[in-house]
């Protein structure tokens, strides 16, 4: 198995553990979205949303667990390779050097991915931690609508989503690119799906808490 580590330790390697790894929470954020959404149903819809997980509950304690280990690898392997880029380049390009070889979107990935993170932490903290291992009866609805009314979180959750966005914008493109599915006849096309899917998750997911916020009740 020495060869599979070292494959995937090389630097292509974490490229790829990356390209993998991202699309699969890509798909994770629009079921996560999917289900948050039915938040604007009010109690009712989002307690049967919540209800049908209850009932597949050791399924989604697999899922959970998958999911960690797909964040882990995302992050170390982020991480890595935005260390192993630094090494390489030593001396910071001029800023217009910067502006002609990269984007903002990419420059940008390790600050956004760090923030989101921070964000996830304190999402888990704040909300998933109390649900679960809340004791009795807990009620998601309640605790989800609570935090949202929250000033301090939801503004804190609205930069998280719009920082996210950015992220998702070049990590999209960049996972077809790792993986070599960046063929010129069509890769402008997976660069126009990439900056919708990063546009609307943001949206979708910042939605909510301004829902709450300043519409909800009222």
């Amino acid at each position: 198995m020495s060869w599979f580590w070292q494959s995937v330790n090389s630097s292509v390697g974490k490229k790829i553990v990356m390209a993998f790894t991202g699309i699969l929470l890509v798909v994770y954020l629009v079921i996560h979205l999917a289900g948050n959404l039915t938040l604007y149903g009010g109690e009712k819809a989002f307690d049967s949303y919540a209800g049908v997980l209850e009932v597949i509950k050791p399924l989604i304690r697999i899922i959970e667990v998958l999911l960690a280990l797909v964040f882990i690898f995302h992050i170390f392997n982020g991480i890595r390779v935005w260390w192993g880029n630094k090494k390489a380049k030593p001396i910071d390009y001029a800023v217009n050097a910067k502006s002609k070889n990269s984007t903002l979107f990419s420059r940008t990935m390790i600050h956004t991915g760090v923030i989101v993170l921070i964000f996830l932490v304190l999402h888990l903290v704040t909300i998933w931690y109390p649900y679960n291992a809340g004791g009795g009866e807990v009620n998601l609805y309640k605790i989800v609508s609570g935090r949202f009314a929250d000033p301090i979180y939801a503004w804190f959750y609205i930069v998280a989503m719009a920082l996210l966005g950015f992220h998702l914008n070049h990590g999209f493109q960049s996972a077809f690119q790792t993986l070599g599915w960046n063929h010129k006849k069509y890769f402008s096309l997976i660069q126009t799906i990439g900056t919708i899917y990063a546009t609307l998750t943001a949206i979708g997911f910042a939605s909510l808490p301004i829902y709450f916020l300043y519409f909800h009740g009222r």
